[in-house]
């Protein structure tokens, strides 16, 4: 009997964790659609864009999952996809399914005056922080934003990219100290091992 056929409709800004972990258990029978990473700056505009390739794409296949978190959209994201009848990531973001719930709340907890970089955000601060939202042309809105922010966490998905240096920039650049966590993919992954498993009979191991 043919696999059951998937798609998931992903942020762009974490693409790449969702490829690598489908690719790493030779998934097939599935498609990966990416929204703009950029959006995280309009997280208004998320919603309808999601819903825009739900329209393109998802007559075509058995299943379809939604590899996101709420992403600031303040519940309409879930609005769109409850139409649907269609599942997400759990969490407010991807800082919360990489580290997972409740790591990442005692992180919170710990120091509340916290910025968050993933391995996405960090390679391309320059472009969605510094440049999106206009730092570099005003760099005196760097002390206005970032006044309550004691500290930078980057959490890191695949330590063999080394972009260690980009996050430390982004650091000095905010003022901010610097903290490194490894966190893997973490609860992401786990989440999409469930969903996978409802729609393949492979015995699936997920990296951590």
């Amino acid at each position: 009997m043919q696999p059951a056929s998937l798609l998931i409709i992903t942020c762009g800004a974490i693409a790449r964790e969702v490829m690598a972990v489908a690719k790493s258990n030779g998934l097939q029978h599935l498609k990966v659609t990416q929204i703009p990473a950029e959006l995280h700056n309009r997280p208004d505009q998320i919603p309808a864009a999601v819903e825009k390739r739900l329209q393109a794409y998802a007559a075509d296949y058995d299943h379809v999952f939604a590899a996101f978190g709420d992403c600031g959209t303040g519940g309409r994201l879930d609005k769109v996809l409850d139409q649907y009848g269609i599942q997400r990531l759990s969490g407010a973001h991807c800082y919360e399914f990489f580290s997972g719930s409740d790591n990442f709340a005692a992180m919170v907890e710990q120091e509340l005056g916290t910025f968050y970089l993933t391995d996405y955000l960090a390679k391309h601060f320059e472009q969605l922080i510094m440049e999106g939202m206009g730092l570099n042309k005003h760099p005196k809105l760097i002390e206005l934003m970032f006044a309550h922010y004691k500290k930078l966490v980057y959490l890191v998905q695949d330590p063999t990219r080394q972009l260690d240096h980009f996050a430390e920039a982004a650091a000095d650049k905010l003022g901010l100290e610097y903290e490194r966590v490894e966190t893997g993919y973490g609860q992401m992954a786990q989440e999409l091992s469930t969903h996978y498993s409802n729609y393949t009979e492979q015995v699936i191991k997920w990296p951590t």
